[in-house]
């Protein structure tokens, strides 16, 4: 059996790629994984108590993700769609960029609009309680946040292959 690595540098191909892409990207990956990952849970009634009781939309839902955010079908399919939209946009950089100011700039609004609204309102499309107002909120700032301090520059391919300025890999095995 052959114990060699893959390839010469000690890392396996899919290391080198997976280190080609830049931080915004995978930001704006990371984030579209969190949302998908929520829009699902909150179809799951063991993550959702009161599922029987989820209505498409506005605050008349008695489904609470975890039992704590009020979540409808229209909640979910949102963040569903807003997730496959980011790991699509995560496969560019400039996309990705967008994604993280424009995705946290709807959820940041979406947060004060659910604080701002009365829970009676006819303007109430979404299920609003104060937990989920400041998820949204809180959610839109970390993603704008994100969106202007990551970079956007790709490693060099040194590297991204995990070597050092002598041509060691950082891991510091010698060979």
């Amino acid at each position: 059996m052959n114990s060699q690595p893959m390839s010469t540098t000690g890392h396996h191909w899919w290391e080198a790629e997976r280190r080609r892409t830049t931080a915004v990207q995978q930001g704006a990956t990371a984030a579209g994984w969190v949302l998908l990952l929520l829009g699902v849970m909150g179809f799951v009634p063991v993550f959702t108590p009161g599922f029987s009781g989820i209505s498409f939309a506005g605050n008349d839902t008695t489904a609470e993700l975890f039992g704590v955010f009020e979540v409808s079908v229209l909640s979910n399919l949102v963040h569903l769609v807003l997730g496959v939209l980011g790991l699509i946009m995560g496969w560019m950089v400039a996309a990705s960029r967008a994604y993280l100011l424009g995705v946290g700039a709807f959820f940041a609004l979406l947060g004060l609009y659910g604080l701002i609204v009365a829970d009676s309102s006819a303007l109430d499309f979404m299920p609003t309680n104060w937990t989920i107002d400041l998820l949204h909120l809180g959610i839109g700032l970390v993603m704008i946040a994100l969106g202007l301090v990551l970079h956007t520059k790709l490693p060099k391919e040194s590297e991204a292959r995990g070597e050092g300025d002598f041509g060691e890999t950082n891991r510091g095995a010698a060979r």
